[in-house]
Protein backbone atom coordinates (compact mmCIF):
# COMPACT_ATOMS: atom_id res chain seq x y z
CA UNK A 1 0.00 0.00 0.00
CA UNK A 2 0.78 3.56 -0.43
CA UNK A 3 2.68 5.27 2.52
CA UNK A 4 0.69 8.83 1.76
CA UNK A 5 0.03 9.93 4.76
CA UNK A 6 -3.93 10.43 6.13
CA UNK A 7 -5.03 13.57 3.84
CA UNK A 8 -6.31 14.44 0.56
CA UNK A 9 -3.24 15.54 -1.95
CA UNK A 10 -3.54 18.36 -3.40
CA UNK A 11 -1.37 20.27 -6.18
CA UNK A 12 -0.19 23.51 -4.77
CA UNK A 13 -2.36 25.16 -7.20
CA UNK A 14 -5.37 23.74 -5.89
CA UNK A 15 -4.06 24.43 -2.20
CA UNK A 16 -3.66 28.28 -2.77
CA UNK A 17 -7.08 28.31 -4.52
CA UNK A 18 -8.75 27.12 -1.89
CA UNK A 19 -7.26 28.83 0.84
CA UNK A 20 -8.37 31.96 -0.98
CA UNK A 21 -12.13 30.96 -1.34
CA UNK A 22 -11.44 30.14 2.37
CA UNK A 23 -10.16 33.79 3.33
CA UNK A 24 -13.22 35.22 1.40
CA UNK A 25 -15.48 32.86 2.81
CA UNK A 26 -14.63 33.88 6.50
CA UNK A 27 -14.00 37.59 6.11
CA UNK A 28 -16.15 39.52 2.94
CA UNK A 29 -18.59 36.39 2.58
CA UNK A 30 -19.32 36.19 6.74
CA UNK A 31 -19.55 39.92 6.66
CA UNK A 32 -22.62 39.99 3.35
CA UNK A 33 -24.50 37.93 4.85
CA UNK A 34 -24.50 39.25 8.06
CA UNK A 35 -25.74 42.61 6.74
CA UNK A 36 -28.21 40.88 4.55
CA UNK A 37 -29.68 39.15 7.73
CA UNK A 38 -29.77 41.99 10.00
CA UNK A 39 -31.02 43.98 6.81
CA UNK A 40 -34.04 41.47 6.31
CA UNK A 41 -34.83 41.16 10.13
CA UNK A 42 -35.54 44.85 10.31
CA UNK A 43 -38.15 44.37 7.79
CA UNK A 44 -40.39 42.54 10.64
CA UNK A 45 -41.97 39.46 10.67
CA UNK A 46 -39.55 37.11 10.78
CA UNK A 47 -42.17 33.73 10.47
CA UNK A 48 -43.15 35.49 7.27
CA UNK A 49 -39.90 36.91 6.07
CA UNK A 50 -38.74 35.41 2.62
CA UNK A 51 -35.62 37.29 2.73
CA UNK A 52 -34.54 36.39 5.96
CA UNK A 53 -35.08 32.97 5.87
CA UNK A 54 -32.73 32.72 2.44
CA UNK A 55 -30.15 34.92 3.58
CA UNK A 56 -30.01 32.05 6.99
CA UNK A 57 -30.35 29.16 4.34
CA UNK A 58 -27.44 30.71 2.75
CA UNK A 59 -25.48 31.28 5.78
CA UNK A 60 -25.68 27.81 6.70
CA UNK A 61 -24.27 26.55 3.04
CA UNK A 62 -21.44 28.85 3.78
CA UNK A 63 -20.77 27.86 7.28
CA UNK A 64 -20.79 24.38 6.21
CA UNK A 65 -18.61 24.92 3.32
CA UNK A 66 -15.89 26.82 5.89
CA UNK A 67 -15.44 24.02 7.51
CA UNK A 68 -15.10 21.27 5.40
CA UNK A 69 -12.64 24.26 3.95
CA UNK A 70 -10.99 24.56 6.98
CA UNK A 71 -10.73 20.60 7.27
CA UNK A 72 -9.21 19.99 4.34
CA UNK A 73 -6.45 22.22 4.34
CA UNK A 74 -6.05 21.31 7.65
CA UNK A 75 -5.36 17.88 6.51
CA UNK A 76 -3.74 18.31 3.00
CA UNK A 77 -0.75 16.97 1.64
CA UNK A 78 0.53 19.55 -0.47
CA UNK A 79 3.21 19.67 -3.55
CA UNK A 80 4.59 17.04 -5.34
CA UNK A 81 3.52 14.39 -7.62
CA UNK A 82 3.56 11.14 -6.22
CA UNK A 83 6.28 8.59 -8.26
CA UNK A 84 5.81 7.51 -11.25
CA UNK A 85 6.22 4.08 -10.22
CA UNK A 86 2.73 2.96 -11.69
CA UNK A 87 0.97 2.56 -7.61
CA UNK A 88 -2.42 3.65 -7.69
CA UNK A 89 -2.31 6.32 -5.19
CA UNK A 90 -4.17 10.18 -4.39
CA UNK A 91 -2.87 12.56 -7.45
CA UNK A 92 -2.32 9.90 -9.64
CA UNK A 93 -4.38 9.55 -13.26
CA UNK A 94 -5.64 6.02 -13.82
CA UNK A 95 -6.94 3.76 -16.33
CA UNK A 96 -8.62 0.95 -16.11
CA UNK A 97 -10.88 -1.73 -17.66
CA UNK A 98 -14.18 -2.45 -15.69
CA UNK A 99 -16.66 -4.70 -17.01
CA UNK A 100 -15.42 -4.68 -20.59
CA UNK A 101 -15.36 -0.88 -20.68
CA UNK A 102 -11.92 1.53 -20.51
CA UNK A 103 -12.41 4.30 -18.06
CA UNK A 104 -9.54 7.03 -16.92
CA UNK A 105 -10.12 9.55 -14.14
CA UNK A 106 -8.12 11.11 -11.25
CA UNK A 107 -7.54 9.09 -7.83
CA UNK A 108 -8.02 11.75 -5.04
CA UNK A 109 -10.22 15.28 -4.28
CA UNK A 110 -12.71 16.39 -6.25
CA UNK A 111 -11.03 19.93 -5.28
CA UNK A 112 -7.38 18.86 -7.05
CA UNK A 113 -9.58 19.33 -11.02
CA UNK A 114 -11.97 21.93 -10.04
CA UNK A 115 -12.29 23.94 -13.37
CA UNK A 116 -9.05 22.66 -14.73
CA UNK A 117 -10.42 19.49 -15.56
CA UNK A 118 -12.75 17.25 -17.24
CA UNK A 119 -11.75 14.49 -15.71
CA UNK A 120 -13.80 12.61 -13.00
CA UNK A 121 -12.34 12.08 -9.92
CA UNK A 122 -12.59 9.08 -7.32
CA UNK A 123 -11.60 9.27 -3.76
CA UNK A 124 -9.87 7.14 -1.86
CA UNK A 125 -12.85 6.43 0.05
CA UNK A 126 -14.96 5.47 -2.33
CA UNK A 127 -15.68 1.47 -3.73
CA UNK A 128 -13.95 2.36 -6.57
CA UNK A 129 -10.58 3.93 -5.13
CA UNK A 130 -10.61 1.76 -2.41
CA UNK A 131 -9.97 -1.34 -4.35
CA UNK A 132 -7.67 -0.11 -6.47
CA UNK A 133 -5.57 1.75 -4.48
CA UNK A 134 -2.45 0.78 -3.80
CA UNK A 135 -2.55 -2.03 -6.91
CA UNK A 136 -0.18 -1.77 -9.90
CA UNK A 137 -0.28 -1.13 -13.68
CA UNK A 138 -0.87 -4.82 -14.74
CA UNK A 139 -2.41 -5.95 -11.61
CA UNK A 140 -6.26 -7.45 -11.58
CA UNK A 141 -8.20 -6.60 -8.48
CA UNK A 142 -11.75 -7.65 -7.02
CA UNK A 143 -13.97 -4.80 -7.32
CA UNK A 144 -17.72 -5.18 -5.29
CA UNK A 145 -19.68 -2.30 -6.71
CA UNK A 146 -22.35 -0.90 -4.07
CA UNK A 147 -24.93 -3.08 -5.75
CA UNK A 148 -22.63 -6.27 -4.12
CA UNK A 149 -22.08 -7.77 -7.72
CA UNK A 150 -18.26 -8.07 -7.85
CA UNK A 151 -16.33 -7.21 -10.93
CA UNK A 152 -12.58 -7.47 -11.79
CA UNK A 153 -11.15 -4.41 -12.55
CA UNK A 154 -7.48 -4.12 -14.71
CA UNK A 155 -5.11 -1.54 -13.65
CA UNK A 156 -3.86 -0.45 -17.37
CA UNK A 157 -2.33 2.91 -16.66
CA UNK A 158 -1.35 4.91 -13.28
CA UNK A 159 0.63 8.58 -14.12
CA UNK A 160 1.20 11.56 -11.75
CA UNK A 161 -2.13 14.12 -12.41
CA UNK A 162 -0.18 16.96 -14.27
CA UNK A 163 -2.74 20.14 -14.05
Amino acid sequence: MSSQPNGAWLTQDAYDRLAKELDELEGPGRTEIAERIAAARDEGDLKENGGYHAAREEQGKMEARIADLQRLLKNAVVGESPKDDGVVEPGMVVSITLAGKDRTFLLGNREIAEGSSDLEVYSTESPLGSAIHGSKVGDTVDYTAPTGKSFPIEIVKASPYRP
